[in-house]
């Protein structure tokens, strides 16, 4: 089979295209024909060599994926051949808190991810994809998707009325968007691009804030929302957002910190933290019970993920070129067939 090889950090135009053997599932795995995958700014972390020390290599890249069961071993119950399933993002997170050893077994970081014609993995470690989405649409749900309903629903128990800021209009962002609003909720973003705004806008953002002609832009928040802040935000800029954000939010509210698209390792005053109450919580995806929880809201609603642009198998590169141009709007996939 057909498959990408990370060899070393030399970066994306060193991803390799190699020959791989096709193994046969053993007892309780399941071999799956990889349809689409897609691409998260993390991956572009790993392919540069700064997603963490001690990245073992060849690896094959990417925690997103979907695509169709064609053989099950020995004791699989889960799921049966013909199954439209996703992978999980850590395939030992199935249900409660994350630990250091579920930690390790994140696709396309510490093992073998799914930028592959076929792969295995274990049949505890996939969800069935709702029925009203394709493979393309089904590859992007895996990390953007499930960490965005982590952070606002699962522990951020977001509710109708309820304000929410969304930085930029990556994969994270427009997700959290549709999750927002479809419990009520309004919802304030940002962007460096009016365009990109003006869409966000037709997806049923409430306000939209340009950055770059707004630089003090969490003033602006703080202004829509009677001089109170927004009761949560879904930081994914990291240390170069991070102390707006905290002037952004109100009292006693809430920042999921998903990101780090702005830079890390800057000083954070974390005076406000303090002086407002607020509950700051990393997110690092979620576990497969939390992601069946977002499969079947997405199904009842008929949300559907926002899709900017699919690129062949055979231009992966160009893929992960595009995501790092940061032209991108919603999600950006890899189509194997």
């Amino acid at each position: 089979m057909k498959a990408y090889e990370i060899q070393s950090n030399a970066g994306i135009d060193a991803l390799a295209l190699v020959d791989r053997p096709q193994a046969k599932p053993a007892a309780g795995q399941v071999l799956i024909q990889v349809k689409a995958t897609s691409l998260n700014y993390r991956d572009l972390l790993v392919i540069e060599g700064a997603y963490g020390a001690g990245q073992k290599y060849p690896l094959i890249p990417m925690s997103d994926g979907a695509g169709e069961v064609v053989a099950v071993g020995e004791g699989v119950t889960r799921v049966k051949i013909g199954d439209r399933v996703a992978g999980i993002f850590f395939q030992d997170w199935i249900y409660g808190s994350l630990t250091k050893e579920k930690m390790k077994s994140d696709l396309g970081g510490g093992i073998d991810g799914m930028l592959a014609e076929y792969v295995l993995l274990h049949q505890d470690a996939l969800v069935i994809l709702p029925d009203n989405l394709s493979y393309i649409e089904g590859a992007t749900l895996p990390c953007a998707a499930v960490t965005a309903w982590h952070g606002l629903v699962t522990k951020g128990n977001i509710g109708a009325g309820d304000s929410v800021l969304l930085l930029g209009t990556g994969g994270v962002s427009i997700f959290a968007l549709q999750f927002a609003k479809i419990h009520g909720a309004r919802a304030i973003i940002t962007s460096s691009s009016d365009q990109k705004l003006a869409r966000a806008k037709q997806l049923g953002a409430d306000e939209t804030i340009n950055y770059k002609t707004t630089p003090d832009w969490e003033k602006q928040v703080y202004q829509l929302t009677n001089r109170t802040g927004v009761d949560h935000v879904v930081e994914v800029g990291g240390a170069g957002t991070l102390p707006k954000s905290l002037q952004a939010v109100r009292i006693g509210g809430r920042i999921s910190l998903i990101g780090v698209l702005s830079g890390r390792g800057n000083e954070i005053d974390p005076m406000p933290i303090l002086f407002k109450s607020l509950t700051v919580q990393g997110i690092y995806v979620g576990s497969r019970e939390i992601f069946e929880a977002m499969n079947q809201a997405m199904q009842q609603h008929q949300i559907k993920p926002i899709i900017d642009r699919v690129f062949p198998f055979n231009e992966a590169r160009e893929a992960y070129h595009y995501l790092k141009s940061a032209a991108h709007f919603g999600k950006v996939v890899i189509r194997n067939s």
